[in-house]
């Protein structure tokens, strides 16, 4: 990809905060650099938290969504399902699809197939169909079709069976502190529900994916099966 080239990022979760974890220092280096982004949440996640209701917690996770979105320069979508019901159905599939013809992003990143959250599991089946509905011509919805050319899966804690990163994105200062800024904005991320230390988890992980390919700070993601064929009529 030129540096001339503008991009859009499409980051899909099945929860609000999960992208933003786990691909929110890439989007910011992005965005930073005059690049657009999306985030595309299919819940609010409102069902993980110890002493608000889920109508209490959802609130609370639209407005922090919003909240970390502008400071990683970011716009929010939501679609209406909840947290730990999300299906695996056509129905939710087409409106993925329509929100990738509305917005036609280039870049599509979600979760890693094997995860112990089923939500995870289930948005990653969602983004694979909904990627392939919504470049199909011949599927006639409101909107004409679009194929985004990229499709990538952000590492998170939950969804690290088999989970082989092969491709490394750096993170310069800049990025790395608004995403860490960002991830303040979340109650869950600080360990203030079921105390899990997401934020030293994930920027410990930076230094960890960084390392072997000689970055201080990158993060990991994996790509569909065969996407890094190359046609070369010489090693590079």
């Amino acid at each position: 990809m030129s540096e001339q080239q503008k991009h859009h990022i499409l980051a899909i979760s099945a929860h609000a905060g999960d992208q933003e974890l786990t691909a929110g220092a890439t989007i910011a280096k992005y965005t930073q650099a005059g690049h657009k982004a999306t985030f595309l949440h299919l819940s609010p996640g409102e069902k993980g938290h110890p002493r608000l209701s889920p109508e209490e917690y959802a609130k609370q996770k639209i407005e922090e969504s919003y909240k970390a979105a502008e400071i990683l320069g970011a716009d929010v979508r939501y679609l209406q399902y909840k947290d730990a019901e999300i299906p695996v159905n056509d129905q939710i599939k087409y409106e993925v699809a329509d929100v990738i013809r509305e917005i036609k992003p280039d870049i599509i990143i979600t979760h890693w197939k094997n995860s112990i959250h089923k939500d995870h599991a289930n948005t990653h089946a969602i983004v694979e169909d909904a990627h392939f509905y919504a470049a199909l011509k011949q599927i006639e919805r409101e909107l004409p079709g679009h194929y985004a050319k990229k499709l990538y899966f952000s590492e998170n804690w939950e969804d690290m069976h088999e989970f082989v990163p092969e491709v490394f994105v750096d993170i310069p200062e800049e990025a790395f502190e608004a995403w860490i800024k960002a991830l303040g904005v979340y109650a869950f991320a600080r360990g203030e529900t079921y105390g899990f230390p997401y934020i030293d988890y994930y920027k410990s992980l930076t230094v960890v994916r960084g390392a072997p390919v000689y970055f201080k700070r990158a993060q990991g993601f994996m790509v569909p099966r065969g996407a890094l064929n190359k046609r070369l009529q010489w090693f590079e």
